[in-house]
């Protein structure tokens, strides 16, 4: 059987593209979420792929999208989605997203373009 999401409105300005978020499943516009892409690990012996932050969308290769939010994250590592979505297999280091997403010690989120989200 066939199971089909609903559609949910997302409202959007012209030409402004709506993207998937790989931990929560929403729909988003790309200004609201990150994009992150894979990276074949290099130094500090790191076997296999390093999932980076990709702030700015200029970095090559497959990327993934995700909201700058630890709910997210967790959401996306629990089900192995960074895998499906970047198309790697093996393990995937995280820790430059943890770093980023990681809420400071006032409890807010910095986002993608380095503005606090609640």
């Amino acid at each position: 059987m066939v199971r089909h999401e609903p559609v949910v409105s997302v409202p959007s300005a012209p030409g402004s593209p709506v993207r998937t978020c790989i931990g929560c499943r929403e729909r988003a516009l790309t200004v609201d979420l990150l994009r992150v892409v894979a990276r074949n690990g290099t130094g500090n012996d790191v076997e296999g792929s390093v999932v980076v932050p990709d702030p700015r969308c200029r970095l090559p290769g497959r990327g993934a999208w995700l909201h700058p939010r630890l709910d997210c994250l967790n959401q996306a590592e629990r089900r192995r989605a960074f895998g499906r979505a970047l198309r790697v297999s093996g393990h995937l280091d995280i820790t430059a997203l943890i770093r980023l997403i990681e809420p400071d010690r006032n409890g807010l989120v910095t986002g993608r373009n380095g503005e606090q989200d609640q």
